[in-house]
């Protein structure tokens, strides 16, 4: 009886990834209601240590391609402590936004939330693929709530234990957390290293 050979299945694995990453690239679900048209954003491989589970691509990222390509990346970036090259890099850390396409913006001011198709037609399917993932980052309200139920951010960041060591809860980077991390030293003092010891512990 013969063995399975294990890169013959990796590489039939990484050529399902690719055709949907591929198919996942050509979405127009949602193009009648995104004022920049669509352009979905999506960073992932096989090998991905950690993901990102964000909100969805802000003006900055769906002209350059690139997810966080703006001051929230770097401040994420900061919270990680991880270099703009490890951050972009696939085999570590995977970004997946609940919406994939920049979603417009408010009347208000902000941008406005994640289109509610996007997350239902491709996520779980997505997921499905990144078989080495250690750690998941929800970032901000629209990942946290489709994970883990309603709830509020500020509670469930502040007690991250609860959701380790497969889910570690963020507030978005935007720079209106710049302002409440001002209110919440403990978030520097007790989330901040706690992130980092998952991350280098994931990446290890």
């Amino acid at each position: 009886m013969k063995t399975a050979d294990p890169q013959a299945s990796s590489s039939t694995s990484r050529e399902a990834l690719d055709a949907l990453v591929a198919r996942v690239r050509e979405c127009r679900i949602c193009a009648p209601e995104l004022p920049l048209g669509p352009k979905p954003l999506i960073h992932v491989s096989q090998k991905a240590r950690i993901l990102i589970a964000s909100q969805a691509p802000g003006t900055i990222a769906h002209e350059s391609g690139k997810s966080f390509y703006d001051p929230s990346g770097k401040r994420l970036r900061g919270w990680m402590n991880l270099s703009e090259d490890d951050f972009y890099n696939t085999s570590k850390v995977a970004i997946l936004p609940m919406g994939l396409c920049y979603p417009g913006r408010l009347p208000n001011g902000g941008d406005n939330p994640p289109r509610p198709e996007c997350a239902p037609a491709w996520r779980d399917e997505v997921l499905s693929h990144l078989t080495s993932l250690r750690l998941i980052l929800l970032v901000g309200s629209y990942s946290q709530n489709y994970t883990l139920g309603r709830g509020s951010v500020g509670e469930r960041v502040r007690e991250f234990r609860r959701y380790l060591p497969r889910y570690f809860p963020l507030p978005h980077p935007s720079w209106r957390t710049g302002v409440w991390e001002k209110r919440a030293p403990w978030f520097q003092g007790e989330v901040i290293p706690a992130l980092r010891e998952e991350i280098c512990k994931a990446l290890a």
